[in-house]
């Protein structure tokens, strides 16, 4: 996409975030057009130099960002702070409560100082009990239920990725937006935004919990849930294959036993509706499974996809670098790490007037752009004078 077509052209974000779910709704508004300058201590954001499962974290939710150091030790780079906070629409951030009133940078401080910022606090729980507690994606998963519904109650598993924290990160991009169409229409001052990563993943788990409620009958975790269409299953396939196949309307059923030389089964008096097929899944998978080893997953797929039934190869995640839709132009993006190294990143998943967001986004290096947003923002006191005036 065009740099004149980004929707968010001209927002200005402060950021002042770490780990996964802040700088993930920075680089969301990011690709949607915003200036986002992410501002880091001397030392740099931890996460810059994270290795194993956390080398991915910097480059991929830092990508399209502006970095500028300042050290709030020294009085003078929290003026610059307020300065550039005076030109900001948005401020993100992701301590812990009462950890950023120690630099001048509370949330009432804030709002004291500049009226009409959009304040975001991603945090780890909502206002209430909780809301002291530091928490993790892991944490989260296993206090809402969500890891006892991937795995089992006596071996909870969590899902195999940050998915709370990208996901908070996409409601904090949500509230961010809600907040300045608001202003858009006429409000002046800005809003106080708090995130929970406890409560999104509450969101994620609301199916089993209303499910409870209106049924009374306690959810089933996903190993041990009762299916809800007669093949819906993973199959072993020839060689070393597996594949996922699920036969969810009429028309699947007819055509799959149709295709697959299950014929009979379409004239059994006992498996007329779908209801008779679930309760006779021991009898039909093993059948099922005889004829799928007979196929290797490349030409089942095709098959599959000709009869338009749902279906995948079981794959990895590196998989996913060679797969030809993956691949199609708009797919992936070429981003640059703060090294100069190139790599590969999925698109935000939407297209923009048939355009894709994020080619050529670029990982700043610690305190690439601080010169040049110190000279943007120039060198004046004013926000100490009018902070001053406010308290009066």
């Amino acid at each position: 996409m065009t740099e004149s077509g980004l929707p968010l052209e001209g927002v200005r974000v402060v950021e002042m975030t770490h780990m996964v779910m802040g700088p993930t709704c920075g680089m969301i508004l990011a690709q949607l057009g915003a200036d986002v300058i992410k501002v880091e201590p001397p030392s740099g954001d931890k996460t810059r130099s994270l290795g194993g499962m956390g080398t991915a974290f910097f480059p991929l939710f830092n990508r399209g960002k502006r970095s500028v150091v300042l050290d709030f030790e020294k009085p003078e780079d929290r003026d610059t702070m307020h300065r550039l906070l005076e030109t900001a629409d948005v401020f993100l951030e992701n301590f812990r409560d009462g950890q950023l009133d120690k630099q001048g940078l509370g949330a009432e401080e804030l709002r004291r100082l500049h009226p009409h910022l959009i304040i975001a606090g991603h945090k780890g729980f909502l206002s209430g009990p909780y809301e002291h507690r530091p928490a993790l994606d892991e944490v989260v998963q296993m206090m809402s239920g969500l890891a006892a519904m991937t795995g089992t109650k006596e071996k909870p598993q969590r899902v195999g990725s940050s998915a709370n924290d990208i996901m908070g990160g996409m409601f904090g991009v949500i509230a961010i937006l809600a907040a300045l169409f608001q202003k858009r229409g006429g409000k002046r001052d800005g809003a106080d935004i708090r995130i929970g990563l406890f409560e999104n993943c509450l969101f994620l788990v609301a199916q089993h919990m209303v499910e409870y409620e209106m049924t009374g009958n306690k959810p089933r975790s996903m190993p041990e849930r009762e299916h809800a269409w007669p093949i819906y299953d993973i199959f072993d396939a020839a060689g070393d294959g597996r594949i996922f196949i699920g036969v969810v309307t009429e028309g699947h059923w007819q055509s799959f036993c149709r295709e697959f030389g299950l014929a009979d089964l379409l004239d059994d008096p006992a498996l007329r509706t779908t209801t008779d097929r679930i309760l006779a899944r021991p009898r039909i998978l093993p059948r099922v499974a005889e004829i799928i080893r007979q196929w290797n997953v490349a030409d089942l797929s095709q098959k599959l996809d000709g009869l338009n039934i749902c279906f995948s190869p079981i794959n990895r995640p590196e998989d996913l670098l060679t797969d030809p839709h993956v691949l199609r132009p708009g797919g992936l993006v070429t981003n640059v790490n703060a090294d100069g190294k190139p790599f590969h990143v999925p698109t935000l998943p939407l297209e923009w007037n048939g355009s894709h967001f994020g080619e050529g986004l670029k990982v700043a290096p610690l305190g690439a752009d601080t010169s040049a947003v110190r000279a943007e923002i120039g060198g004046n006191n004013d926000i100490t004078s009018k902070a001053a005036g406010r308290r009066a």
